[in-house]
């Protein structure tokens, strides 16, 4: 099998779910993958309103950024998709490694210890029951 020959058919299985998928996004978010990946994997089947609720009580600063983003996805299967709030759960999440911000501290002697400002990429999907 040719290797644009597979492409062609996940493009085409791609095209297919993407119109029926609810999905939302927040590019370059100042959190560690690992950390939101946590808040991310309690809320992974659900339905949306009992995410929203883990979500708003979570002592963790990745629930906040996950709650805009879900409330997003929510709002774009309503609007966009034409979608009933009611049958929708959260299909699938993802917390990919964004570019790391990489910055200096002085230390003594004349030394510098770097740290890494770690960001991510957090995209949320919603389907249909």
């Amino acid at each position: 099998m040719a290797k644009g020959h597979r492409s062609q058919i996940k493009k085409a299985r791609n095209a297919e779910n993407k119109d029926r998928r609810a999905q939302a996004h927040a590019m370059f978010v100042r959190v560690s993958d690992t950390k939101a990946r946590v808040v991310l994997n309690q809320i992974k089947g659900k339905g949306v309103d009992e995410a929203l609720a883990i979500v708003k009580y979570s002592p963790r600063y990745a629930a906040e950024i996950i709650e805009k983003v879900l409330k997003s996805a929510v709002a774009n299967a309503e609007n966009n998709l034409e979608l009933d709030r009611d049958s929708l759960y959260v299909a699938d999440v993802r917390a990919n490694q964004g570019p790391t911000l990489k910055r200096v501290r002085p230390r003594a002697q004349g030394r510098a210890y770097r740290i890494n400002k770690k960001t991510s990429h957090i995209s949320i999907y919603l389907d249909e029951k």
